[in-house]
């Protein structure tokens, strides 16, 4: 008898131990798909300014994509925004980055360099255009910044692309008309804080840190800008038609909005790529960006946003055949 148990044991726990392999040998089948290795080698992702959301948003991302790429190295660098990210994947100076549709259809436009090689990977969030003044300040509409000194975002800052149109929408040269200030994000909270410029623009997905932080220690409000301006705007080309006229809801900053939404303009982000970007590893990275959504979100509130139904509008860009396999193998 006292042989038999021991025998039984054993079997028991091979069986037990059998059993694991097989759940394990699942759950490597559903994450790694088709028991695939992952990609490997080095990427770069060209994100944006200290304190932005495309920065939070890049950092992030990259922990999800070291969990599912373990020998993926993913380098991050900074930028202006929008229009130096679309010119760096373009050029082959990054191979993945954030960019807004208003931007990447002005590049297109403009016929730049490698425009043709572009392509989408997903639709992130909107971002929302923020005119910030401090609360005592007489602007209460686009057309009260007439000789101000006003902070219109880096040369090659998305901002700087709606800010100038928003401001000639509403009859203002940015030029010759106020006084234009290079700061972004990182630097426009404090220099109004402390007088230096009497109102910024800021672009981004809600709520963006940089704002957060200000709000923490310093009053300011948001200028409304009207639906009238975006129809003006929707009139100047086919880069603008990527407006759209909405409101920032009461949640975005509470502190400072006091339940009242904003009138103001919101475009969509797009996580693009370029036609040549290894299939494999395009596939990859759309899975884990939509995979980590909430793990992304709970620090970055406007990732809670991205949606795997409309993660495939990345108008006006095609999608990365890569992105598109993956798409097709979660559909329904």
């Amino acid at each position: 008898m006292s042989k038999v148990l021991p025998r039984v044991r054993g079997r028991r726990a091979f069986q037990l131990g059998a059993a694991c392999l097989v759940a394990l040998g699942l759950l490597l089948w559903w994450l790694l798909p088709l028991g695939e290795r992952p990609p490997s080698g080095t990427i770069t992702f060209s994100t944006g300014a200290p304190q932005g959301v495309y920065q939070e948003y890049g950092r992030l991302l990259r922990n999800a994509l070291d969990k599912d790429m373990p020998q993926l190295k993913v380098r991050l660098e900074t930028s202006d925004g929008s229009q130096e990210n679309v010119a760096r994947v373009a050029s082959g100076d990054a191979d993945f980055t954030i960019a807004a549709a208003d931007a990447v259809e002005t590049y297109e436009l403009d016929h730049g360099t490698g425009a043709g090689g572009l392509r989408g990977v997903a639709r992130l969030y909107d971002d929302y255009v923020q005119l910030i003044v401090p609360r005592d300040s007489p602007v209460t509409s686009v057309a009260d910044l007439r000789g101000k000194r006003v902070a219109i975002g880096p040369q090659d800052s998305g901002v700087r692309l709606i800010a100038d149109r928003v401001l000639k929408a509403a009859g203002i040269d940015p030029r010759k008309d106020i006084t234009p200030e290079a700061d972004g994000i990182d630097t426009g909270p404090d220099r109004l804080r402390t007088g230096a410029i009497d109102a910024f623009f800021w672009s981004g997905g809600l709520p963006t840190r940089g704002l957060e932080n200000l709000a923490e220690k310093y009053t300011f409000r948001f200028v409304p800008i009207e639906a009238g301006l975006v129809a003006k705007l929707h009139a100047e080309n086919d880069a603008t038609r990527y407006y759209r006229a909405t409101d920032m809801p009461e949640s975005a900053y509470p502190t400072i909005q006091n339940g009242q939404a904003v009138p103001t303009i919101a475009v969509a982000n797009l996580l693009m790529t370029r036609k040549d970007m290894d299939p494999r590893l395009t596939e990859w990275v759309t899975r884990t960006v939509i995979r980590s959504r909430d793990s992304i979100g709970r620090n970055v509130h406007s990732a809670q946003l991205v949606d795997l139904r409309t993660a495939i509008y990345t108008d006006p860009l095609t999608l990365h055949e890569g992105a598109r396999r993956y798409y097709r193998s979660v559909k329904p």
